[in-house]
């Protein structure tokens, strides 16, 4: 038995043909503008999206304040976790504490909080960089809260504790500021 020959492949002319190719783009609908003015170049692009609708229009001095955050966040870490005694006494002026087990548990929260914010400094994603300047401020509201318990309980003012307060308020504002400036639809031109 002799085996059947497949029928010789006929190639189609319609990828050289120039007007055809427009009519088939145009009927798969890519290469116009969709209501946006944007041009798209294939079908993926329609159905992923186009990643500069999600590009994020960044506020003056976002990228400073958030330098300015992943350097304290990871100064105040190391500074808890090597040296704890002078920590404490700094903030709250008191020769030593009993134990230095809860200061270094701080630090290694801190350096946790740090390292998102040092991966947050360096994308683009307007999720990432909000959630990063949300948890900032709820850090910073957290420990503005138990900062003034403590010294309300120790009924005495310490002066580091008190620039501490005035510091971790202005923080929770800047970082509510930019949260809300990065969350901002942009205008249409």
């Amino acid at each position: 038995m002799a085996a059947k020959q497949p029928p010789p492949l006929m190639k189609k002319h319609s990828q050289t043909d120039l007007v055809s190719r427009l009519k088939t783009r145009k009927i798969l609908g890519v290469g116009g503008e969709d209501d946006d003015g944007e041009v798209h170049r294939s079908k993926i692009s329609q159905v992923l999206g186009n990643e500069i609708k999600f590009a994020v229009r960044e506020p003056l001095g976002l990228r400073v304040w958030q330098l300015v955050s992943a350097i304290m966040f990871s100064g105040v870490a190391i500074m808890a976790l090597a040296f704890p005694d002078q920590l404490f006494d700094a903030i709250f002026e008191e020769e030593s504490v009993s134990s230095k087990t809860p200061i270094r548990l701080y630090g290694g929260a801190l350096l946790s909080i740090a390292l998102i914010l040092w991966n947050a400094l360096y994308t683009a994603e307007k999720a990432i960089i909000r959630w990063s300047l949300l948890a900032e401020a709820c850090y910073f509201a957290v420990q503005f809260l138990v900062t003034t318990v403590s010294l309300v309980e120790s009924s005495r003012i310490a002066t580091g504790a008190m620039l501490l307060l005035v510091s971790r308020a202005l923080f929770i504002l800047i970082s509510i500021y930019y949260y809300y400036q990065v969350g901002r639809r942009p205008k249409k031109v």
